[in-house]
């Protein structure tokens, strides 16, 4: 009887201690669920440095010819016809020409800058104001991208000192404002030791066009006369005896007369 018990012993453990009746290890914990990536910001594209227009048509010996760079260039069909308009186009030529000059900075406004304006307004200015606004998008020395990080601001214009605007440069792009606009370069048109011309899609409209003017100062007025002096060496008083005195006599030749007249009357009479 104990052989059967001690034979079947061994059974005993390999049932307990099997795999069915281990203790199951827990369950691991599910995987946490993937975070969502956001979509990347869209980032605003810095000016692209390559010139369109890489050799500028240029006469013999000449200063680079803003006109034929923007028709090389396209789409500055009514910024070119501005230039041309108000002599605007001549100005740059002969400032480049000139040994003393600085250069000059062009911001050329596209076409469809142009078509953004409202229906009539380019029209409606007068000759002045086109010369204005023409001469507004020109800067008086010739400056690069990276120049602009060092400029001062407000950056007079070809328009006149008290008609600025503001350039700021940032990782390569150029922010413009002029009060009533702000937009961005979009592009290098051509760039030299002479001339950079950089291309924007709004017309870069000075604040004074929308400024109120000061009104006109009223006449003057005219200053209260001032009465005749007295006659010389008399005072007030004595000017006032002497009117009194005059009365005085008046007064008795009137008397004598009418007694000279009494007089000859009676003697008609006798």
């Amino acid at each position: 009887m104990s052989n059967h018990l001690l034979s079947s012993f061994p059974v005993l453990l390999i049932f307990l201690f099997s795999p069915t009746n281990l203790a199951q290890s827990p369950a691991q914990a599910p995987a946490a669920p993937a975070v969502p990536v956001a979509p990347a910001v869209p980032v605003t594209p810095a000016v692209p440095v390559t010139p369109m227009v890489q050799a500028a048509p240029t006469p013999s010996g000449g200063p680079p010819n803003i006109t034929a760079i923007l028709e090389k260039a396209g789409h500055f069909i009514t910024f070119i016809r501005l230039l041309k308009s108000t002599q605007t186009d001549t100005l740059i030529r002969n400032q480049l020409k000139a040994d003393s000059s600085n250069g000059l900075t062009v911001f050329a406004a596209s076409d469809n800058a142009f078509g953004n304006l409202s229906t009539g307004a380019l029209n409606s200015y007068s000759d002045e104001q086109k010369a204005q606004l023409a001469k507004f998008h020109l800067i008086s020395s010739v400056l690069s991208i990276t120049d602009f990080q060092t400029v001062t601001n407000p950056i007079a214009t070809e328009a006149g000192p008290s008609i600025p605007m503001n350039v700021t440069e940032s990782g390569n792009q150029l922010n413009i404002t002029t009060g009533i606009v702000n937009t961005t370069v979009t592009g290098t048109v051509y760039t030299d030791n002479r001339l950079a011309v950089y291309q924007v899609d709004r017309v870069l409209l000075p604040l004074y066009f929308f400024s109120t003017p000061a009104p006109a100062p009223g006449p003057v007025p005219s200053k209260p006369k001032k009465k005749a002096p007295a006659p010389t060496g008399l005072s007030g008083d004595a000017s006032v005896s002497l009117s009194g005195a005059v009365r005085v006599i008046q007064r008795r030749l009137g008397v004598v007369s009418f007694g000279g007249f009494l007089v000859a009357g009676l003697v008609l009479c006798v």
